[in-house]
């Protein structure tokens, strides 16, 4: 197989073409209608962008690139990143050439320390994070071609560059951080001939002797790497690039997107709760004590974390995959045993509690499945990660290939820049009645 880059070089053309020929015998045709209430309410559901790296089916889950997550379990992030851009999973050579690229770009530059060094002791990780990403801003290949002159057909190539160095360094950054934020120690480097996430979870400084945590890591960073293009960190990485802004600019938007307490926080929250589960039962609670903990919780008004997603109508296959591996690494960590009991307990919860509601005259719940947050976060815990702030840094790692590769490939097919068009609470009051 060829390298990442010459397979691109082959499929870009195709793919202009395949997209020129789609807009010109079906670019009138309607795909989505918008309610009033859509347009309050998130935009959710509505259908008006494209992306072709994921996608997420109701009764499915996560498919990358016509691959359903959990066939793609055993492959390294290096692996899904080429997945995710060329639609193909790499041979041996293209891999370890990948591999050999990312060992080039490792190296961050000395100032990126020095600015992270210099911010306050009680910085969010998050924030050095996307810090350190824009901060490198200076390197940016593809605006040193663009200040150059280039021709649109060209914008992929600085663009992929770019997106090879910040994924190269971005671990190191995310793991120096780790470090340096809660006192772990000096920083460590970068070993070449490790892979992507092997290197991760070795800089991270976790004693892994029986090398159980770098094969979490390579799962954690396969599964969070894409969700479609709708969601905050995708679409806010999308929306920046579209006006061709350079990917330091873009992915250092999408992390700030994807630091937000209703999208990359839910982990956390969930093994907050099962903590105070565990605490409030003195250990792993019977499934008797589930039961009734869950039912107070509904019945006060508040949520069971981890549990209902806004498209999955079927248990996350990113959760499924989570649970086999706690099962099989980890099956007697109390933490673990409660994230496992509260599985077999609360879907049954929600569907009781779902037919109270429609009794009452509310809405039943929509899903009662876990997503992917209920489990995740119990596996950095049980590894000794219990600086819960630091969940979502692992988390950006990850989805920062999905947002690389959306970029590339946008900037390959000359998508224009995102410029929906608004409408005020005093028109829609003046025209929705009048219609159709």
């Amino acid at each position: 197989m060829a390298t990442l880059q010459e397979i691109l070089s082959e499929k870009i053309p195709l793919w202009r073409k395949e997209v020129a020929e789609v807009k010109k015998t079906l670019g009138d045709k309607v795909i989505s209608q918008v309610t009033v209430n859509q347009a309050y309410g998130g935009m959710r559901g509505v259908k008006g962008m494209v992306c072709d790296t994921s996608v997420v089916e109701p009764d499915k889950g996560l498919i990358i690139r016509g691959h359903p997550l959990l066939e793609l379990r055993d492959r390294g992030p290096e692996e899904i990143f080429f997945l995710l851009l060329t639609g193909e999973l790499p041979d041996d050579e293209a891999r370890a050439a990948l591999q050999r690229e990312f060992d080039r770009r490792s190296q961050v530059p000395q100032y990126v320390w020095d600015v992270l060094h210099s911010m306050s002791d009680n910085t969010h990780p998050m924030c050095m994070l996307a810090t350190g990403v824009l901060v490198m801003e200076r390197e940016s290949v593809f605006r040193k071609w663009y200040d150059r002159g280039m021709k649109r057909e060209e914008y992929w190539q600085p663009m992929l560059c770019d997106s090879l160095n910040i994924l190269a360094k971005l671990p190191v950054i995310a793991a120096g951080i780790y470090r340096m934020r809660y006192n772990h120690g000096s920083i460590i480097r970068w070993t070449h001939g490790l892979d992507f996430g092997a290197n991760y979870a070795n800089m991270l400084g976790i004693p892994d002797p029986l090398c159980s945590f770098s094969k979490m890591i390579r799962l954690y960073l396969s599964f969070h790497c894409d969700h479609e293009g709708g969601n905050v960190s995708a679409n806010t990485c999308h929306t920046v690039g579209s006006a061709l802004s350079d990917p330091y600019y873009a992915v250092s938007a999408g992390l700030n997107g994807l630091a937000g307490p209703l999208h990359g926080l839910a982990n956390q929250e969930c093994l907050k709760w099962i903590l105070a589960v565990m605490d409030k039962f003195g250990g792993v609670p019977s499934e008797e004590h589930l039961r009734e903990f869950a039912f107070d919780t509904l019945r006060s008004g508040r949520v069971i974390p981890g549990y209902g997603h806004a498209v999955l109508r079927v248990v996350d296959p990113r959760f499924k995959g989570f649970l086999e591996f706690g099962q099989q690494h980890m099956p007697d960590d109390p933490v673990f045993q409660t994230v496992e009991r509260v599985f077999n307990v609360v879907p049954n919860v929600l569907k009781e509690y779902s037919q109270e509601r429609v009794k009452a005259g509310k809405n039943p719940i929509a899903n009662i499945w876990p997503n992917c947050d209920a489990g995740s976060g119990a596996l950095l815990y049980h590894y000794g990660i219990t600086e819960f702030q630091y969940y979502t840094v692992v988390f950006a790692v990850s989805r920062t290939m999905g947002m690389l590769a959306q970029l590339i490939l946008n900037r390959a097919l000359g998508t224009p820049i995102t410029r929906p068009k608004s409408v005020s609470t005093q028109w829609i009051k003046e025209n929705a009645g009048k219609l159709p």
